[in-house]
């Protein structure tokens, strides 16, 4: 089998010139050729009706192959014509245990704090880990727990815990300082803040119900935040919405 490399344009008429040799071309014998796009889902909607009509008239002697993480980017008429198969995110302590043949490979300095940071950041995506990897390593000799969340941009453990204990406990006014100033002072955004209070919201122990409220209202707030919507706000509605959550629970508790 030929294998070609190929730095697409994703721009319709010339995607489809491209594909049609890249097809026709492949493999002077008349096995059947298999195409493997990557990253599918960046391709823009013109890029995809071209693909559509390559793959219409090459169906014969040549497979297609379709890499994406959002299918739901893909136009209907592609989707139709091909079998989906869908994998999951890599466990953990697969993801772990290759990571730990690159860093023997490759000689790094990671700590088992910035490994675990890794593995976690990387949600299970084995190529966002090794990206992760790589840039920390560009920007620190030692990659340890803070260089990795430090080069990402993510809020650290502790400083969610530290955020959740302020939404909490102190009153809005104090939390709000508190909040702004560490965003200042960390460089973290507030939409990442959101998503990590969400986690550990279900790890504390509340009712029901005000968990479910909870979850609803800081879903709103991410959904605002989408949109561009002021980020000072958005911050008194997440305090807002945790002030409302103590009363519920003093209320149940009673």
């Amino acid at each position: 089998m030929h294998q070609m490399n190929v730095e697409l344009v994703l721009s319709g008429s010339r995607y489809r010139t491209l594909l049609v040799h890249t097809a026709s071309l492949l493999g002077a014998k008349p096995a059947v050729k298999l195409v493997l796009l990557d990253e599918a889902d960046a391709m823009t909607k013109d890029a995809q009706f071209a693909l559509r009509r390559v793959i219409e008239k090459y169906t014969r002697s040549t497979r297609f192959a379709l890499i994406c993480n959002h299918v739901n980017k893909i136009i209907p008429a592609l989707q139709s014509r091909c079998t989906r198969f869908r994998f999951a995110p890599l466990d953990g302590s697969h993801v772990t245990e290759r990571l730990r043949h690159i860093i023997k490979s490759e000689g790094l300095d990671v700590d088992e704090g910035g490994l675990t940071a890794l593995v976690r950041l990387s949600n299970g995506d084995m190529r966002k880990s090794l990206n992760i990897l790589q840039s920390t390593h560009m920007a620190s000799q030692q990659i340890t727990e803070e260089a990795v969340y430090l080069c990402t941009g993510n809020p650290m453990p502790k400083d969610i815990e530290q955020i959740a204990f302020w939404l909490l406990n102190e009153p809005f006014s104090t939390s709000f300082k508190h909040i702004a100033d560490m965003k200042m002072r960390k460089g973290l955004a507030l939409i990442d803040i959101i998503r990590e209070v969400t986690m550990f919201v279900f790890k504390i122990k509340m009712p029901s119900n005000v968990r479910v409220k909870l979850i609803n209202d800081l879903a709103d707030i991410e959904y605002r935040l989408t949109f561009a919507c002021n980020d000072k706000l958005q911050l008194g509605a997440l305090i807002s919405t945790f002030t409302t959550a103590r009363t519920a629970m003093v209320a149940a508790a009673d």
